[in-house]
């Protein structure tokens, strides 16, 4: 079961990539989820954690636990957002310094994984990981009710 099941597969290649950059990125400090989030924030410029939330695919409580390392290492600051319930991020000068160092590490692991999958199998992931993410949002998460014993036993005749 686990060898065809889409989501245990996912989850290991997940894995081994984020083992690489994370090993990658380490002289940097970052792993690869810290510079992830580093760059959504400074692309975004002062995002709304809702925002950032959205943008990054998480739920707000993933969110914001991964949000707290940033804030105690000074790479970002969080502050009260434009009403008394909303709060906005910013990546800090500290954390700028941070993308900068991990930027070029980071280009090293991509390209050591686009050397090791090849540019034509690596593009076609890519968008292939694009539509199972757009085609996986659509699919229902309420399981189908299993057969009542009596529609099982008509179906075993």
């Amino acid at each position: 079961m686990a060898a065809k099941c889409v989501c245990i597969n996912l989850r290991r290649a997940a894995s081994s990539v984020t083992r690489l950059y994370d090993e990658m990125l380490a002289p940097s400090g970052l792993l690869v989820t810290q510079f992830s989030l580093l760059l959504a924030i400074e692309r975004a410029g002062e995002p709304r954690l809702g925002e950032l939330a959205e943008a990054m695919e998480l739920d707000r409580t993933t969110l914001t636990r991964n949000l707290k390392p940033l804030e105690r290492q000074g790479l970002i600051e969080i502050s009260a957002g434009d009403d008394p319930r909303t709060r906005r991020v910013v990546v800090t000068e500290v954390g700028s310094a941070a993308i900068a160092r991990a930027r070029p590490l980071w280009a090293q692991a991509q390209q050591a994984v686009r050397s090791a999958v090849g540019d034509e199998a690596l593009d076609d992931m890519l968008r292939r990981l694009a539509a199972l993410r757009r085609d996986v949002r659509s699919v229902p998460a309420t399981p189908a009710k299993p057969a009542t014993r009596a529609v099982q036993r008509d179906r075993s005749r």
